[in-house]
């Protein structure tokens, strides 16, 4: 991991208004050194893991009885894309259960659009793992609200 030393953590995590580092916040998930300690959590390292191509994390925070064939090499087939933000819309637990609804936003040929899901995840033996989620259309900013793709220019004079 030391290439990806002093970097800010892709899942957008901020304290005082400075991002968590990676090697503070996600990688120690993605190295195997933490463990996820809710939902959110396990969220954002999934977020962070798809930006960073490690697929293998993601199979395994993946429920086994939800992967449906999914692997990490077909992950890695999957067309490329220019992950931009991560957006928690909201987040929730109830006993080994718990929810989180976010949108992750990213840039490909056609433009830019978000995966709007609400996903659902079990405690399992002290381990979060994610199962299913159901999707919904993106919502996207208001024309004078900041671009998400990080030009700091407004959505309507950018990607809109």
């Amino acid at each position: 991991m030391s290439n990806k030393t002093n970097i800010a953590c892709p899942c957008g995590i901020n304290t005082q208004h400075s991002p968590l580092l990676y090697d503070t916040c996600c990688g120690p998930l993605h190295a195997n050194a933490l463990k996820a300690a809710n939902p959110e959590q396990l969220m954002r390292s999934r977020y962070t893991a798809f930006v960073m191509k490690l697929y293998d994390y993601l199979i395994a925070t993946h429920h086994p009885e939800y992967l449906h064939g999914l692997t990490a090499n077909t992950l890695a087939q999957s067309p490329e894309i220019h992950w931009l933000t991560l957006e928690i819309i909201s987040s929730s637990i109830t006993d080994l259960q718990g929810q989180v609804e976010f949108q992750a936003w990213y840039k490909d040929e056609t433009g830019i659009d978000a995966i709007h899901e609400r996903s659902e995840f079990q405690c399992i033996e002290g381990d979060w793992l994610y199962t299913q989620g159901e999707q919904f259309d993106a919502i996207y900013p208001k024309r004078n609200q900041a671009c998400l793709c990080g030009s700091g220019k407004k959505f309507k004079q950018c990607c809109l």
